[in-house]
């Protein structure tokens, strides 16, 4: 989620200052995304140099309140007119598990259930949280949340097609612990 748009599409609704920003920003989200005061701040400067901003006055209490121009209003439109780009890159996960199947003596078929048991745990509390949660009340954090949930079943899934592979691939292979040291026939057989 881009902060910068994040912040952005808060000031088209309608003006606002940094820790009124912030307040708002998690609560549309559920707090699934905290932002720390300092990073809202930098966001909104470089949102003014940008022009997508400007810094009004201060308010009776102190608090410098930015409203969003037209340059800004156009942008937000352009974020919700596109489709957010597919995630390409580094998926640790993935990365994890496409090291374990070729580093030798990893349990991969160990590592799956360690990992399904924590994907498991995830989605039940997160189903938890879904019950007590009602959309006609707070629409966004339903959102939110469900978005959350079906990743966390896309993981569970895919930590089953992880497991069927392996099985698959390398139904013989009993991995050998990964500390343990190379026998003497193991080195002579290398030479």
């Amino acid at each position: 989620m881009s902060v910068r748009m994040g912040v952005l599409a808060l000031l088209v609704g309608g003006p606002g200052y940094g820790y009124q920003l912030r307040g708002e920003f998690e609560h549309r989200t559920g707090g699934s995304w905290p932002l720390n005061i300092g990073q809202v701040y930098t966001t909104l400067d470089r949102l003014e140099r940008d022009g997508l901003v400007a810094r009004g006055d201060a308010d009776d209490d102190g608090h410098v309140v930015y409203t969003a121009t037209d340059a800004g209003r156009e942008a937000v439109a352009r974020w919700f007119s596109e489709p957010v780009p597919a995630k390409r890159g580094r998926d640790e996960l993935a990365i994890k598990f496409a090291l374990a199947v070729t580093v030798p003596g990893v349990d991969v078929t160990h590592l799956v259930q360690v990992q399904r048991a924590a994907a498991v745990r995830n989605l039940q509390d997160l189903t938890r949280l879904k019950r007590g949660t009602d959309p006609a009340e707070d629409l966004a954090w339903s959102l939110v949340l469900e978005a959350m949930l079906f990743q966390a079943e896309a993981e569970v899934r895919w930590l089953d097609h992880v497991e069927s592979s392996v099985a698959r691939y390398r139904p013989n292979e009993h991995p050998a612990p990964v500390d343990a040291p190379a026998s003497d026939a193991t080195v002579r057989s290398a030479r």
